[in-house]
């Protein structure tokens, strides 16, 4: 059933007049993107006939524009990838763990998104290996499913992997499975201290291979000088990473996964009304608890536009790696 209000007819409505304005100012993808979620599932597109055999009932389907970005064509996808994934899951408990890069960083990512968020995905990745692999801890081989996401609730940007991680590993020579305890998996501190130390090692690294790119208000940030000055602060920060207990079983897992594997910046659903005032949406506001966490925020609608355009992903960038 379609949803009352959608992403499409903010952008069809809004769209062109968002595009005149910011003209110069976005990338292909950003238009790209555009332009295929005001077409999906309209005529532009094309479509086919679907009939019923039996009653010969028909009716004329539009086809989807397949953008991964945009909110009516994940259904489908996360469908067909979860399914190849419930084979793969194991008996066991799974852990929910996130890693979030603090603010410092996050500004640097946005205009370096390919390079920083696959060192993301990366420094997060070998955190959890390597101390999973300490015999202090785990001492085990563990397999991880890790799924990129760039937004907070109310579309700010807020890069951060999701992981979901088996409550345990193979052993060093391969004969045996080693189990975690029931509702521990890693220390988290211990996790933070390595992910910060990896993350920022490396990150001056591609800076210092010219690999980072700045303008605008970061354009300082080119001399390494001026750039080592901007992460002294964060050097020295708790990097706090989120650990969940686990899930209560393989089905529990995977609707969690199905929540967010082909999660976009926002869904329809979560739209409440689009006028000459702006964009109201819900969103989940963390500073409360229980039902006063669901919270009515309003945009303009440039400004809803802009922060919807925040995410998109690189061409190419993988955003769910195993």
């Amino acid at each position: 059933m379609r949803a009352s209000i959608e992403v499409a007819d903010i952008f069809r409505t809004a769209g062109p007049a968002y595009r005149a304005a910011h003209a110069g100012h976005l990338s292909l993808a950003e238009l790209k993107l555009m332009s295929a979620i005001e077409h999906c599932r309209t005529a532009a597109l094309g479509g086919h006939v679907e009939a019923c055999e039996a009653c010969g009932q028909w009716r004329i389907a539009y086809n989807s524009c397949r953008n991964r970005h945009c909110p009516k064509c994940q259904g489908a996808a996360a469908r067909t990838w979860l399914a190849a994934r419930k084979a793969e899951l194991l008996p066991v408990g799974y852990f929910h763990v996130v890693f979030t890069l603090p603010a410092e960083v996050a500004v640097i990512a946005f205009q370096n998104k390919a390079a920083v968020y696959d060192l993301l995905f990366k420094a997060a990745s070998e955190t959890m290996l390597t101390i999973a692999a300490d015999p202090k801890h785990l001492g085990a081989r563990i397999g991880i499913t890790a799924v990129l996401h760039t937004w907070g609730s109310a579309m700010t940007h807020h890069p951060h992997v999701h992981m979901i991680v088996p409550g345990g590993g193979i052993s060093p020579d391969g004969s045996r499975w080693i189990s975690s305890r029931p509702a521990f998996l890693l220390p988290v501190r211990v996790l933070g201290k390595l992910f910060r130390r990896l993350f920022l090692t490396r990150l001056v690294a591609l800076h210092d291979a010219g690999r980072l790119s700045f303008f605008g208000s970061m354009a300082h940030l080119t001399d390494r000088r001026a750039f080592l000055r901007h992460l002294a602060p964060v050097r020295k920060k708790r990097w706090v990473i989120y650990a969940k207990a686990p899930f209560a079983g393989p089905e529990a897992v995977l609707a969690y996964l199905s929540r967010y594997t082909h999660r976009v910046a926002i869904s329809n659903s979560r739209l409440i009304r689009f006028d000459e005032s702006g964009v109201t949406f819900r969103y989940k506001d963390y500073r409360h608890e229980g039902a006063d966490r669901q919270q009515l925020m309003t945009l303009a609608t440039d400004e809803f536009i802009r922060r919807f355009l925040l995410h998109v992903l690189p061409k190419g960038f993988h955003r769910i790696r195993h």
